[in-house]
């Protein structure tokens, strides 16, 4: 079958829509037909080869559709079904076994080598016959349908706005997961984010629901810190006006209980421990180029710190989208306060908007499939 994609041909190249054929679904399969797809950075480190991954390639990870062909094995979904496509596993490691698949041992080669578990790819140029890889988070959601697995899906209930479920399959599982996952932090305690993009926004949407003393959000973009403020940070704090840390500590003279970096900065990561309480926990949520290193003090961790790196929330995504889907339907967790939907066509308008600041979380809706 032939369908529309998004092809990033060099790197840092733009994204092209073009017209590809796709395989038919394989015994283990699902073809959705995709109706929205959030873009996050990861999309952009693929496009700019952060990530090494072969190209040409169609990247997107945060794909919601409708399910229009199964495989003969599969039995778990139908067609006409409603779905969210979050991240892959094998379900054969000791972490997938354990009912971890979020660190699943292959889980990095299975969402971005560009193939499937067998190195093939479903996708190629009908101009030339050569392939084009696809199979991002299995995947590969910038495009009109998508090939994956029945364990990378979550049903969506009826009357749930789909394109609207789009960010939660990545971006918005992994905030959230973050902090009810991992942190749990107990009403009274204190919490610092750093870095308000949409991981950063998902944290502070969920955290501000739990009685905290302190929510203090810290980013340089003044429309975010208003932004914040509104969504519950008790402490908006612009780091450019020096001596951030300072007033940190002036707000939690003892350090903050728990704090979370989306930026990936060395020098934001050092300051975040640096805030810690005694016994408390840094989680990394940001994703930065491969063999960045960041400052810290050992005495810092030998007092009894942690530092922690989080992928995915700690989140099964069938068990956890699920409850972010009811808290969003009841309003308690709002997170279309940060989203800016774009036609695919706009595909690099969206990038260009989420690079300069101006959107924080850009969703592709694909044509004639606004549902």
């Amino acid at each position: 079958m032939q369908v529309r994609a998004a092809v990033v041909a060099r790197p840092g190249g733009a994204f092209v829509i073009e017209s590809l054929d796709m395989e038919a679904p394989r015994h283990d399969e699902v073809l959705v037909r995709i109706t929205a797809s959030g873009m996050c950075r990861t999309d952009l480190h693929i496009r700019d080869q952060t990530y090494p991954v072969p190209l040409p390639v169609v990247a997107g990870h945060e794909g919601v559709g409708v399910v229009e062909e199964v495989g003969s094995a599969i039995s778990s979904f139908r067609p006409g079904q409603r779905v969210i496509l979050s991240y892959p596993r094998c379900d054969q490691c000791a972490a997938c076994l354990a009912a971890r698949p979020q660190y699943c041992a292959h889980g990095f080669a299975l969402s971005f080598g560009g193939s499937r578990r067998d190195g093939s790819t479903a996708l190629r140029d009908p101009r030339s016959a050569g392939p084009v890889h696809g199979h991002i988070f299995q995947q590969s959601s910038f495009a009109s349908h998508a090939l994956t697995w029945p364990s990378n899906l979550v049903p969506v209930p009826d009357g749930v706005p789909l394109e609207a479920m789009a960010p939660l399959a990545c971006g918005m599982q992994t905030g959230a997961g973050a902090v009810v996952n991992v942190l749990r932090p107990a009403p009274g305690s204190s919490l610092l984010i750093v870095g308000c993009g949409s991981v950063g926004f998902a944290a502070l949407m969920i955290a501000a629901r739990l009685g905290l003393s302190h929510l203090i959000v810290v980013d340089p973009d003044p429309g975010r810190l208003r932004l914040a403020r509104e969504l519950g940070a008790t402490c908006a704090l612009d780091p450019r006006d020096g001596a951030v840390y300072d007033q940190i500590a002036d707000i939690c003279p003892d350090g903050v209980s728990y704090a979370i970096d989306t930026s990936a900065s060395p020098d934001a990561i050092s300051g975040a421990v640096a805030a810690l309480a005694m016994d408390g926990t840094l989680v990394l949520l940001g994703a930065p180029p491969t063999g960045t290193t960041a400052s810290v003090d050992l005495n810092t961790i030998l007092n009894g710190r942690t530092i922690r790196g989080v992928i995915q929330g700690d989140a099964v995504p069938q068990l956890f989208i699920p409850s972010l889907i009811e808290l969003h339907r009841r309003g308690l967790f709002p997170m279309d306060r940060i989203v800016t939907y774009y036609d695919f066509d706009q595909i690099n308008q969206a990038a260009a908007d989420m690079e300069s600041g101006s959107t924080i979380k850009p969703v592709l809706r694909m044509p004639e499939q606004h549902s």
